[in-house]
């Protein structure tokens, strides 16, 4: 595998936002299927959810249930054909490196449980590409070896 993407990558590739066309282009461009693993799956699904709650809340925030219907339908659909891959993960492994990620750079850089996930899942699957917008996740991704060429 050579590329793990995180939830900002999904979210931009499956939803329209000011990143969707680098997502798609590079996408485009990518010689395998998009792998992806469980925990980012969860995350991208909550976050998906988590958008139309807002919108129940208050419409001028988060995005209506169309539109979230519309991205888990995408995902869905390209897992059934194979253009997203769904890899299985060693939990202890990636919790493992999950700690050690954390023990190193959390208590001085500040990185979010999930972002330290997915560099950990991207590590243990042997990617050499990580793909993210998150400037931060990025920094870490960088400082693990992996490439960000977004």
């Amino acid at each position: 595998m050579i590329a793990y993407p995180d939830s900002s990558f999904l979210c931009a590739f499956y939803r329209q936002q000011a990143n969707s066309p680098r997502a798609a282009a590079h996408f485009e461009q990518m010689v395998e299927a998009l792998h992806v693993a469980s925990p980012l799956l969860f995350e991208f699904k909550q976050s998906i959810r988590w958008q139309v709650f807002l919108r129940s809340k208050d419409p001028s925030k988060g995005y209506d249930l169309s539109t979230a219907r519309a991205a888990l339908s995408k995902l869905q659909s390209e897992i059934a054909s194979g253009v997203v891959i769904v890899v299985p993960i060693e939990w202890a492994d990636v919790a493992s490196i999950a700690e050690r990620l954390s023990a190193q750079y959390t208590s001085t850089e500040g990185y979010r449980g999930f972002d330290v996930l997915h560099v950990a899942t991207a590590l243990h699957l042997g990617a050499t590409e990580f793909l993210t917008f998150n400037a931060k996740q990025k920094q870490l991704a960088i400082a693990e070896g992996l490439q960000v060429p977004l």
